[in-house]
């Protein structure tokens, strides 16, 4: 039997979806147009979800995603890195290095969950809230790696999006990684950083590994 739902929130949460998926808003016609629906619904759906700061208006009248938004979504960092840390931890003591979990923050990279080796006499030292532009690193060009593959990609082609990097954040540092996939409404990497001219091949194949196992912890 199927259960009962709320059809003004069923539309509610596809607007913001829609606006979601665009970078440059989207009008009431536009969206009368993808929901199916009359502009005066829309004009009461975007009423409302304004009021709780999770659409806006331009001045153009387009709608955009709102920053109330950025609040919920604050809250999702804490139970991402909660179920990414057993995985993390393994990775770390696995390969000697620092291991992270890099998710997108708009147009950066921002380290949510970090885990250092126990037994090394040194590593490099990399703190939750690291932030850098994805087109640097290891861990955003996995992520725009993942990018490529396209929606449907799944964690069988994770090893064509692996990225390696040496010295673009921090000189004498490289670094592996590779991106979260096919794990719905959040898009990152995992990955370890290391001082050394390169990753020995056995390392970018755990990496691969322990993205995977994020991912599953995560789906």
């Amino acid at each position: 039997m199927t259960a009962e739902t709320s059809q003004t929130l069923d539309r509610g949460l596809r607007v913001l979806k829609l606006l979601a998926d665009t970078d440059h808003g989207l009008t009431v016609t536009e969206l009368a147009t993808k929901l199916g629906v009359n502009r005066t619904v829309v004009y009461r759906l975007l009423a409302t979800l304004e009021q709780h700061a999770l659409v806006r208006r331009d001045v153009g009248g387009r709608a955009r995603v709102g920053l109330g938004v950025l609040r919920l979504g604050r809250q999702v960092h804490p139970l991402v890195r909660e179920a990414a840390l057993p995985s993390l931890r393994a990775l770390a003591e696995d390969v000697g290095a620092t291991a992270h979990l890099t998710l997108v923050d708009g147009s950066e990279a921002l380290a949510v969950a970090v885990v250092e080796p126990s037994w090394t006499d040194y590593h490099v030292a990399y703190r939750p809230g690291f932030r850098h532009p994805l087109d640097q690193g290891a861990a955003g060009r996995a992520i725009l790696k993942g990018r490529g593959l396209g929606a449907g990609a799944t964690h069988d082609d994770a090893a064509s999006a692996y990225a390696f990097t040496h010295g673009e954040l921090e000189a004498g540092a490289c670094g592996a990684a590779a991106p979260l996939l096919g794990v719905t409404g959040i898009e990152g990497s995992v990955g370890v950083v290391m001082l050394s001219d390169t990753i020995p091949e056995q390392v970018g194949v755990r990496v691969v590994d322990a993205a995977r196992e994020v991912a599953a912890a995560l789906s």
